[in-house]
């Protein structure tokens, strides 16, 4: 038996302020698609903007469905609209925050596991790293330089075709 660590490196920041004028708008623009979730059952609202490498940012939030789990997550909203409209993209980094009326989120809110793995994907179809800002509103970044970095052991399987 061989015993094996894994450690991820990270950056945390106490608020935007601190981040780059890219990173900080970045995060400004997932606040914005904030607005556009429909979330009447959980109340719970995602908001995720990506930055292509040509400048331009994607928005997407999350839209529910009464036929649960119908709905899709913010990040598979945007990064599927990426692949749609813009299939040769290189996206450099993506900012993911929520908001809901319901109780204070007081530290960055996460992406589920199935938007993990869809990440993942768009970053091995790039070919380079995918930088992710997970940004709590009025507080705590932390500012991830690879989606790998989250799911070390995701889906991957070479030999099935493209």
């Amino acid at each position: 038996m061989n015993s094996i660590n894994l450690n991820i490196t990270f950056e945390r920041y106490a608020d935007i302020s601190e981040l780059t004028l890219p990173d900080r708008t970045l995060c400004e623009r997932s606040e914005q698609a904030l607005r556009t979730s429909y979330s009447p059952y959980s109340k719970f609202r995602v908001g995720t903007a990506i930055r292509l490498a040509s400048g331009e940012i994607v928005l997407g939030s999350n839209q529910e469905n009464l036929a649960y789990p119908s709905g899709l997550c913010a990040e598979r909203v945007a990064l599927f609209s990426i692949g749609s409209t813009y299939p040769d993209a290189v996206i450099e980094s993506m900012a993911i925050t929520a908001q809901t009326d319901n109780f204070e989120i007081l530290k960055p809110v996460t992406s589920c596991g199935g938007c993990l793995q869809v990440m993942v994907e768009f970053e091995r179809k790039q070919n380079a790293p995918i930088e992710v800002i997970f940004y709590c509103l009025n507080g705590e970044v932390l500012k991830v330089p690879s989606v790998k970095s989250l799911i070390p052991f995701a889906f991957v399987e070479d030999r099935l075709e493209r």
